[in-house]
């Protein structure tokens, strides 16, 4: 992303931007939230106002529900909980309670030089396993392509939404 990591890490911490980047077809909610509010941030040369008001530090727990096939109105919930947070380098959310049998999401944001100019790059990486035997497990590789779906959707999405979000 063309944005400077001082901007971008923020905007990743706060839960409420997680509706922001999720496609609209799995109409996800923040059902509940108890925040466990991360640290101040070290200073990298950002003034204090530019600051996130919420960051979502260890201990944090969401509760999220959404529609996984977007022409059935049954919802999944799950509950996610902030296991790892380091400023402007990473934080791990894993599954305590909902569909799989077991589900870790590490956000990676490094600061990137790319053409001529400092940016953010963001990795996201994704560990999971299906419920119920042989079963999840066949069922695993359309779990995986949905949640491949999703990122790419997210990444096409994110500059735009970034350019709103971050200052001129």
């Amino acid at each position: 992303m063309p944005y400077p990591i001082d901007e971008v890490f923020p905007f990743f911490a706060n839960p409420a931007n997680l509706l922001l980047l999720t496609p609209e077809p799995l109409k996800m909610r923040i059902d509940a939230l108890k925040l466990a509010q991360a640290s101040a941030p070290p200073s990298i040369g950002v003034d204090e106002f530019a600051q996130p008001k919420i960051a979502a530090g260890v201990g944090t727990e969401m509760e999220l529900s959404f529609q996984p096939v977007s022409y059935l109105p049954t919802r999944v919930s799950w509950v996610a909980r902030i296991t790892e947070f380091a400023w402007f380098d990473h934080f791990c959310d894993e599954q305590v309670g909902g569909p799989f049998a077991f589900f870790r999401h590490r956000h990676g944001v490094h600061a990137e030089m790319q053409e001529g100019r400092m940016g953010t790059k963001l990795t996201d990486d994704v560990e999971f396993e299906m419920p119920f035997g042989l079963i999840g497990w066949l069922s695993g590789g359309a779990v995986r392509w949905q949640m491949e779906q999703m990122f790419r959707i997210r990444q096409e999405r994110l500059p735009a939404i970034l350019k709103n979000w971050v200052r001129a």
